[in-house]
């Protein structure tokens, strides 16, 4: 028992720092790199999600799917990289008609059903990815991840508050966040995590990583930790919904990418959202 549990904690922590390492290279090292594990995170996601809703039926459909999302973040990066012209974007919507059409040829009865999650990949997994090419590229096409990083770090903040509030505290003053869809999730967690993350986003602007106002900085703290926590829920819901418990098996001692990032997935946008449109 006791050795089981110290061996699932040496995997869990060795897969966390292989991650955070290609991460740190991605955003801190070269363009390319950020594209590379980026579209690389896209399309194992939209694998993911395809093999929990809708498992061996519609592969063609899934194909599709999965290389449309790559190409939306592509088209995304080359176009705040490269400065090609927006027109481009214009590829990612008319996706949606071979996706459509594919349903068409589906041998299974219910072949449209899955064109609901099919088409929604594009929304759920490949736009939140493919908007942070917003804020990694300035308006001379010039490349500094250190925003997103500090997004980036404000979710994982806000998840390890989280749990260690919840495992801590959550179990004796524990009145359950959302019992249906997620059992293990307190208030207590949830509140932890929002300490933590606002520590984590004063400590980066105190040291100069985030270079807005305080008040900016705060903002953008608590509209991450409220996105990322429903997106976790959301996802927990969706596995819950088709008996599965990981989405996957990449990561050893943590389940799949969809699970690492479900909170991503809507704080991205989020995040993306409030920086642009307040002008920061």
């Amino acid at each position: 028992g006791r050795r089981n549990k110290m061996r699932n904690f040496l995997t869990r922590t060795a897969s966390a720092i292989v991650f955070v390492i290609l991460f740190l290279g991605g955003l801190l090292w070269h363009p390319t790199a950020f594209a590379i594990i980026f579209t690389a995170v896209v399309a194992i996601m939209s694998f993911e999600y395809m093999r929990i809703t809708l498992g061996d039926k519609e592969r063609v459909a899934q194909g599709i799917s999965i290389f449309a999302n790559i190409l939306t973040f592509l088209l995304f990066f080359a176009v705040y990289r490269y400065g090609i012209p927006s027109q481009w974007l214009l590829i990612i919507p008319l996706m949606i008609i071979p996706i459509l059409i594919s349903a068409l040829y589906c041998k299974d009865s219910d072949g449209y059903k899955g064109v609901s999650f099919t088409l929604s990949s594009i929304l759920y997994i490949a736009l939140p990815f493919a908007l942070t090419n917003l804020v990694v590229f300035n308006g001379d096409n010039q490349f500094n991840g250190i925003i997103l990083l500090s997004i980036m770090v404000i979710i994982w903040a806000s998840d390890v508050g989280a749990y260690l509030f919840g495992i801590t505290l959550g179990r004796k003053f524990g009145k359950k966040l959302f019992p249906s869809v997620s059992p293990n999730k307190s208030w207590v967690g949830y509140f932890g995590g929002l300490i933590i993350s606002v520590l984590a986003g004063y400590a980066m602007y105190k040291i100069g990583i985030m270079r807005y106002d305080l008040s900016d900085v705060l903002m953008l703290t608590l509209i991450i930790n409220i996105t990322s926590t429903f997106g976790d829920l959301v996802e927990s819901q969706l596995k819950r919904n088709f008996g599965v418990k990981d989405s996957g098996k990449i990561m050893p001692g943590h389940g799949g990418l969809l699970d690492r990032f479900d909170g991503a997935l809507f704080a991205f946008p989020a995040a993306v959202a409030y920086i642009i449109l307040t002008n920061l």
